[in-house]
Parts: structure tokens; sequence; C-alpha cells
């Protein structure tokens, strides 16, 4: 490459031709000097090695097929060398099992394989899916234990947990090696995992660990036997499986009081809560609407904690010609809720905190639905032994009975529960009230 510089003329030179007249023109119609100096021009080679050449940017990208599954010792393997390494079984089960895939995609179907290699249909589907599985564990960097423990067989094991997510069949596989389980022990355990989340709000369902297959298979043990009746001996049989199997402390409890009964203290925490005495509404749709009177009361949710209750406004109340609601401070969220004399009850103080799931809230069965819990403020310290507060415990915010907050020790808590208020529902009309009527 040249590089090539050049001596410009001395402006003394240039000023002659270029200055210019008042009226802007040039007097020399000529601009070029009459002996112009010489240019000098000099060359200069520079190495290739120096050039900076721009980045090509490569637009296209070809295809790249995803890696294929068959190990590589057998890709080179032609149609009859495939068929050779199955009809002999040569390698362990998850390595020649890709090559029943390939041999499918070259047109073989499941009873020509069968009749060349003498794996069955039913076998070849097991060592495919199994293998996949099996890959599935291994990318998810499980124990190398596990691992080597379906190396030399358990196709059939890792076949019956296909429809787990890959957690579940790293737990699941875990699990099947360490009691040992056949295949039906695999299959009743990959659907007691299966089948668990769909079993919510059954009687029991919440004592249980999902995340442990012991406990899943504990509860499906546990439901089964609840379709037997008592006492009989199947019905013993499985509930004695099902504490077998169970892991956790409450799922243990919860077998053992189905099978040997309640224990006496157990036994009065059922009584204490068959008389609760807080009154439990449900809406109707419309009933506000159509109520004489209204309360207004501010709204915090229980996931934002125990600092939004405190800031929430004590002091409100309704007024002029129009009932405006005027408050001490601006709040967010607002609810409007009938006249009943427990919330109107409440004058100053009074807060409605909303929960997802009443089942983590109250003391008693749930049903798997949204509440509204009103309490009053200005009642913080615990003095009825049969009324219900509202406390902080390790697992949130649950309502507990004076009692027992009394024989804890605890004087002080967020609220007395003055009503429970459910949402509205078309098929449930008949749950208005619980315990007390009011007008």
């Amino acid at each position: 490459m040249l590089s090539l510089t050049a001596t410009t003329l001395k402006p003394s030179i240039l000023s002659l031709f270029t200055k210019p007249k008042p009226n802007g023109l040039s007097p020399h119609p000529i601009t070029r000097p009459v002996n112009p100096s010489p240019f000098t021009v000099s060359a200069s080679l520079i190495p290739a090695s120096n050039r900076q050449a721009p980045a090509k940017q490569n637009l296209y990208q070809p295809f790249r097929p995803p890696p294929s599954p068959i190990p590589p010792k057998f890709r080179s393997l032609d149609t009859a060398g495939k068929i050779e390494v199955l009809a002999d079984r040569m390698g362990l089960w998850f390595e020649y099992a890709p090559l029943i895939s390939s041999l499918y995609t070259e047109g073989f179907t499941p009873p020509t394989i069968e009749e060349l290699t003498g794996i069955s249909g039913v076998e070849q589907n097991c060592l495919i899916v199994g293998a996949q599985v099996r890959d599935s564990i291994v990318q998810s960097n499980a124990k190398p234990e596990l691992i080597a423990a379906f190396e030399t067989g358990g196709s059939e094991l890792l076949y019956e947990i296909r429809r787990l997510s890959t957690v579940q069949r790293v737990a699941a596989a875990e699990y099947i090696v360490e009691h040992g389980f056949d295949t039906k022990g695999a299959h009743d355990l990959a659907r007691a995992i299966k089948d668990y989340p769909h079993r919510r709000g059954d009687k029991g369902w919440e004592e249980f660990d999902y995340n442990l297959p012991g406990d899943c298979l504990s509860f499906m043990l546990y439901r089964k036997s609840r379709e037997h009746r008592s006492p009989s001996e199947l019905r013993t049989t499985l509930l004695e499986q099902a504490l077998e199997v169970a892991v956790t402390e409450k799922a243990k409890k919860a077998v053992g009081r189905e099978l040997h009964g309640y224990s006496d203290e157990e036994r009065a925490k059922e009584e204490e809560v068959k008389i609760i005495r807080v009154p439990v509404v449900r809406l109707k749709f419309g009933e506000v609407a159509g109520a004489s009177s209204v309360v207004v009361l501010p709204v915090c949710e229980a996931e934002e904690g125990v600092g939004k209750i405190s800031e929430a406004p004590m002091e409100f109340e309704s007024g002029g010609e129009f009932g405006v609601v005027e408050a001490e401070k601006e709040w967010r969220r607002w609810v409007v809720l009938p006249g009943w004399d427990p919330v109107v009850a409440v004058r100053r103080g009074g807060v409605a905190v909303s929960f997802r799931d009443d089942r983590k809230v109250l003391p008693w069965n749930g049903k798997e639905e949204a509440v509204m819990v009103v309490m009053d403020r200005e009642k913080k310290t615990v003095e009825a032994e049969d009324g219900y507060y509202l406390v902080v415990t390790e697992d949130g915010m649950k309502l507990e009975r004076g009692s027992v907050l009394k024989e804890r020790g605890v004087e002080e808590c967020l609220g007395m529960v003055v009503l429970v208020v459910r949402p509205p529902r078309d098929d449930d009309d008949e749950w208005q009230i619980n315990d007390d009527e009011w007008d």
C-alpha cells in the first residue's frame, strides 16, 4: 500500500491571487499562480500485517442440527451394523437404545425390528423413553451414584417416571433406588406425585409435603384407605403402609390419627373448634347495593405485612347529606360492607385484612378460597378467652383463640377479630351466617 504526502503552496503566494475587491469579485480571473512551487511526493510501503480490515459480519447462520443421541462409537454404523448391535445387545442399554429410533427413521417398523433383533415392541418403547429420562437426569447434575444405579438396567423403572418434571424425576429415581422399588412400585410412586396437586381440598391434603416423594405416596395410600369402611382389614393395611412411607411428622400424625384415632389433646382441640364464636358470613350478589346502611373500611393484603396494617387509617367517618367518607389520611384500597352490627360496633381502628387462602389463616377447615378478616385494632390486648385474635406466627398471620394465647403467655396481638367475610358464590347461598344472627 502506498502513502502519499504533498507540500502545499505558501500562504504569501496564494494571498496575491485570492484577495477579493470590495465588491466581492476577484481582480484576476485566473487563480493559478504563474510560477507554482513544485509538490513533493513521497511514498512508503505499509506491510499487509498492519492493515486493519473491517470486520465482516456474517448474517447467514447455517442450520445446525441437534446433537445426535447415538454414541460416537455407533454413529458410523450402517443399517446392518445397527441391527447387529441390537440383536447382540452390544454395549450398555442406554447406548444402543437410540439405534432403535434411528431404524424407525429409516423406515423400519416395531414388528420388523422385533423379528430382526428379538426386542419386542413394548421393550423398544421402554428402552427409547428410559434412555431419554436418564439423559434428563444426567443433565440435571444428579449424583453420580444415582446415575450409576441405572447403567446396567432400569429402563423399565425410568419409563414409569417419564411424565414427571426433571426435578421430580431425580427425586423419584432416588426414592426408587433407595427403597428397591420394582416396576409397579415405580408406577405407583409416579402416579402419587403426579396426582397429588389435583387432590387439593381433600381431607388431610395439607398435612403432606408435595416436595417429598414419600409423603406423596403416603397421601395416596391414606386417601385410598378412606374409600373402605372402618374398621376393615384392607383399610388398616393401607394406613399401615402409608404410615411406613410417610416422611414428615405432620404426615405421620395425620395417618396415625386415622389409624389409631385422636389423642386426648387432639380431641379436645377438635371440640374447641366446634364451638367457634366468630361470625362467618358469605356475601350475596347485590347485597351491598340493597343494604339500608353500609360500612367502609380500609383494606390491607396479608402479603403486605404487619407494617401496612399499622399504617392504615384509624379514624374515618361518613357525613354530610351524601354520606361522604372522610379519613385522617389517604389510603389506596377500601371495601364496602353491609351495616352488620359487629362491623358497625367498631367505631375506631377497624380494618379488613384480605387473605388469598382461608386454610392458612382460619383455625378450622377452610374452603380453599379468599377471605377478608375484619378486626378491631383498638382491642390489641388479649382478654376474652372465647374470642379470636389475629396474631403473627412463623407461617404468617393467623386467627388464634384467646385461651390458647393466654396459655402461651401472649398478651398483645394485632387486633380482635369481629367478623370473617367470604366472597359471593352462586352455589353456596345458604352459607350466609355461621353462628349468631344480627340485624
